[in-house]
C-alpha cells in the first residue's frame, strides 16, 4: 500500500471489504491528527467488526453483490443492524 493515504481511501478499501488496509490508513491519519474525528470512528467500528464479525464481512459482501429479491434486501438490512448497533 503506497501514495496518498486519506479517509476516501480508506473508505474505498473499507467498502470493498479490505478492512486491514483501511484500518492502517485510519491509523496512520489518527499518528499525524490525534483528533480526527473520522479517524477515531473507524478506528473504533473496523476494530469492533473485525473481532466479532471476523470473516463474515466477506461473506456477506459477496451476498449483497448477488441480493436479487425483496427478501435478500431486508435480511442484508437485518444484517447490517446488527452489525453497527
Amino acid at each position: 500500500m503506497s501514495g496518498l493515504k486519506t479517509l476516501t481511501l480508506a473508505s474505498i478499501y473499507e467498502f470493498q471489504g479490505h478492512k486491514e488496509d483501511a484500518l492502517d490508513i485510519y491509523k496512520e491519519i489518527l499518528k499525524k491528527e490525534p483528533q480526527n474525528k473520522e479517524a477515531i470512528a473507524a478506528i473504533r467500528r473496523l476494530s469492533g467488526i473485525h473481532k466479532k464479525y471476523s470473516g463474515a464481512n466477506s461473506q456477506m459482501r459477496d451476498f449483497f453483490i448477488s441480493m436479487k429479491t425483496e427478501i435478500e434486501y431486508r435480511e442484508f438490512e437485518r444484517w447490517l443492524g446488527r452489525v453497527w448497533n
